[in-house]
């Protein structure tokens, strides 16, 4: 809802967040940075946006595995098919849920 009210402001705020809650929870040493991720995602028109939600299931899947808990394989296809389609919040908002799970 804040997305539509801010024109999409919040929207970036919340991809911001979230590549950089990927990055904290994979314990990767050399990750996008967030702003990188939005910049790459404006200048190939989402394209990258894509290639990102893909990645961030695999960052979010490493830091379960770092916790000893249940990995989802299949994520990384969900966010982009869902995205593909223009649901991008959608990808956000699981990616979202199961970053709070790992908080």
């Amino acid at each position: 809802m804040l997305t539509i009210v801010t024109c999409g402001i919040y929207g970036i705020y919340w991809l911001y967040c979230l590549a950089d809650d990927c990055n904290k929870v994979s314990g990767d040493p050399n990750p996008t940075s967030p702003g990188m991720v939005i910049l790459l995602s404006i200048v190939t028109c989402g394209i990258y946006g894509w290639f990102w939600l893909y990645k961030a299931a695999g960052q979010i899947n490493q830091g379960k595995a770092n916790r000893g808990m249940l990995v989802d394989g299949n994520a990384g296809i969900v966010y982009l098919v869902l995205a593909i389609f223009g649901l991008s919040i959608v990808s956000y908002a699981l990616m979202q849920n199961e970053l709070n799970k790992l908080a």
